[in-house]
């Protein structure tokens, strides 16, 4: 069995390894058959071994957490042979933790989950894979050429639920919304804001590519520049770059009563100069609301799939820029300009 995998810590180890063992029953009952992974940042900065680790007693890491296959046996009579699905990334801690206890493992207090193709789990780029029912989700089969979209949109889901809650701290009307960062996340985050009808602006750096056109089928407004320079003050800013200098600008940028989700990334070590008086100042006499999100729970999954199901199938499948066959894995991990989403196929 094929499989991509690296040495956790080694930089620069990704390699296809043709003679992998085949997924242990210990993995879950439902045994699926890969038809692509999604490649993301989050592989890249495993690659570079920035942070990744093995499972328990192993050397190497599969990578893949951005799955779809096909089912090809459950003998607890939970899926059937051909349904189309996804596997679920994070798993709760043993211990469990309160929240891990009770499925929220998103929300895991004591860090000590496991997550495929990150930590401590295989991942799903590999031919062959195992899941527990509980860890798969179902999806359309005329989802079979994007369904692969599906963990960055449980991502997105989970942002915008949380947004939604905080929300309901007082009386509430959102009606503009502020994307920042046109990447796969960014654009998802956008698809959802459209889907509950609010009047949707995107920022990212670039205007050439297809990003302008993406947005402007989503019925979004596009921008490039500075969030300062913009001429609105949006409800909600939806922040998918980690870019320090953008995370400052919006926090300041937002709207009275405004909710900012911070689902980007930085790296550590860039200072941005900010008067931190005037921030908190802004932030507390307008009652604002700044709070991070990262990964999902099953409840995001699931509604997650039916946005997807929802969603423009050609708007879909055009966020996907390259499909590269498993044999030039190399190529699928190096990053393009132009670059939305890369599809590693099996």
């Amino acid at each position: 069995m094929r499989a991509i995998a690296v040495t956790p810590g080694t930089k620069d180890s990704l390699r296809l390894i043709e003679d992998a063992p085949e997924p242990p029953e210990s993995e879950g009952q439902v045994l699926v058959e890969a038809l692509a992974v999604g490649v993301c940042g989050t592989d890249r900065e495993i690659i570079a071994a920035d942070y990744g680790d093995a499972p328990p007693g192993e050397d190497l890491l599969i990578l893949g957490h951005e799955s779809l296959g096909r089912v090809m046996e459950d003998p607890t009579g939970t899926f059937q042979r051909g349904d189309l699905v996804a596997g679920i990334v994070r798993h709760p801690d043993p211990v469990p933790c309160l929240n891990c206890a009770v499925g929220e493992w998103d929300m895991c207090r004591n860090g000590e989950y496991t997550e495929c193709g990150i930590k401590e789990r295989h991942g799903f780029a590999r031919e062959r894979w195992r899941v527990e029912p509980d860890f798969a989700v179902r999806l359309d089969p005329a989802l079979a050429e994007v369904g692969m979209l599906l963990e960055p949109t449980s991502v997105v889901t989970k942002a915008w639920e949380h947004i939604e809650a905080v929300g309901r701290r007082a009386h509430w009307d959102p009606q503009t919304v502020l994307v920042t960062g046109a990447g796969p996340i960014g654009l998802l985050a956008a698809l959802l804001a459209t889907q509950r009808g609010l009047t949707t602006h995107i920022l990212d750096r670039t205007d050439a590519g297809p990003k302008p056109e993406l947005a402007s089928r989503l019925g979004a407004t596009y921008h490039t520049g500075q969030v300062k320079d913009l001429d609105f003050e949006p409800d909600i800013v939806v922040e998918c770059t980690g870019a320090p200098p953008v995370v400052v600008q919006v926090i300041d940028k937002v709207g009275r009563d405004g909710v900012v989700c911070l689902t980007g990334v930085s790296s550590a070590g860039e200072r941005v100069g900010v008067d931190a008086g005037a921030l908190n100042r802004a932030v507390v006499l307008e009652n604002n609301v700044v709070f991070g999100s990262v990964n999902a729970n099953r409840r995001h999954w699931s509604a997650a799939a039916g946005a997807l199901d929802k969603a423009d199938r050609a708007w879909l499948g055009d966020l996907i820029t390259r499909r590269v066959p498993v044999d030039g894995y190399a190529e699928a991990y190096a990053p393009r300009d132009g670059d939305i989403k890369v599809v590693l196929g099996f």
